[in-house]
């Protein structure tokens, strides 16, 4: 594809303000793709660079919130001013599809469909014909895995412009914790700790993880903040979970450290909003073994129950306290299927094996729409 050909990413939240692994795949994205931009909303609104690769970013002032979905209309403009020949807009977020419809110019448009909408039901159903409005648009739509395409009662309709390509991410963008970062968070929070990592979203299932930890013989840690950090806190002080260590927001370079030093990544996410988990990915990068829930989405496609970790139940505490217990009582184990963790990561979820893929796509959507790709 040349480098000539501008693709603009646009996302509800993006780096700095929001941390969050799909955010850290978009980065990836852009990162990997020539000429590739990013187009968001922020309480600070600019242009910037972030990422190694100095991805250029234009954040336009965001309004409001309603339900999750950010809403600014400087974006319209910004979007439409815009010179890229193709958009990729990242699913669910009802302003995107009006931004696009409104202001994307009939534009080459990929979809990358991250999840279908979960807790707002009724809006749900009130935003319906937008939302296929907007789909029937798009030239490709992406799932992130086959386990999603298979359950979700959306991709069904579109079956003929939907294509498979799981989330990335480049081991070369996290930086090596120093010895005095790592020493810090083992004298904090020791060894061998049973570890989740993400925003604090209802979706997360700690409650069961906070309920399986209680009164056991190891640590959890819990590393990120978010809405449910209050609740969360004080259901681990009302069981007595006192192995359980809140960490707030953390780093890279300490998120990398604390990979290093725990037994395994727990995820517990027990509702379907939950679509890929890409700190699962970071747990197969560092070589660890996982434990995450059965939902039917990518979280099953990530962790290969049997071969790199463990899936349970989801909403069961027993059940994640019963994988914890096997994982600390029997290491070998853990680092046997940490071991083909690792193995797994390099075959299917690198950001060049991502990158590489979305490039073919984009140049199969740009040459379908008689848009010259060769300079």
């Amino acid at each position: 594809m040349s480098k000539d050909i501008k693709i603009l990413q646009c996302y509800r939240t993006f780096y700095p303000e929001s941390q969050g692994g799909l955010e850290h795949a978009i980065l990836e994205m852009a990162s990997n793709t020539p000429s590739s931009e990013v187009l968001t909303l922020s309480e600070k609104p600019g242009t910037y660079f972030v990422g190694k690769r100095k991805v250029l970013v234009t954040a336009n002032k965001r309004w409001f919130s309603v339900a999750s979905c950010c809403v600014g209309f400087g974006l319209l403009l910004s979007l439409r001013r815009h010179r890229a020949q193709l958009l990729h807009l990242h699913f669910p977020w009802p302003f995107g599809d009006i931004a696009y419809l409104l202001a994307g110019r009939s534009r080459p448009l990929v979809i990358t469909y991250q999840s279908d909408i979960v807790r707002q039901r009724f809006l749900g159903i009130l935003y319906r014909p937008l939302m296929h409005r907007f789909l029937k648009r798009a030239d490709r739509i992406v799932a992130t895995s086959q386990n999603y395409v298979d359950s979700s009662d959306v991709l069904k309709n579109y079956q003929d412009k939907v294509e498979v390509i799981p989330l990335g991410i480049s081991e070369g963008e996290y930086p090596s914790p120093s010895q005095e970062t790592l020493l810090s968070h083992e004298s904090h929070c020791g060894r061998d700790f049973m570890l989740f990592v993400g925003v604090l979203r209802y979706y997360k299932g700690l409650e069961y993880l906070i309920r399986a930890a209680a009164q056991q013989p190891y640590k959890v840690v819990i590393a990120g903040k978010g809405p449910e950090s209050l609740r969360l806190k004080q259901l681990a002080k009302k069981l007595g979970a006192d192995n359980v260590i809140f960490l707030g927001y953390v780093s890279d370079e300490d998120k990398i450290a604390l990979l290093q030093l725990c037994r395994a990544v727990v995820f517990p996410s027990h509702l379907r909003s939950e679509a890929f988990g890409i700190s699962l990915v970071e747990g197969l990068m560092c070589g660890k073994p996982l434990i995450s829930c059965e939902i039917g989405t990518g979280t099953s496609f990530v962790n290969c129950a049997g071969e790199t970790g463990l899936v349970v139940e989801p909403a069961n505490y027993l059940a994640l306290r019963e994988a914890m217990g096997e994982f600390w009582t029997n290491p070998s184990k853990a680092r046997a299927m940490g071991k083909a963790a690792r193995l797994r990561f390099d075959n299917l979820f690198t950001a060049k094996k991502m990158a590489e893929t979305y490039k073919k796509l984009y140049s199969e959507v740009l040459l379908e729409r008689g848009i010259n790709i060769n300079g």
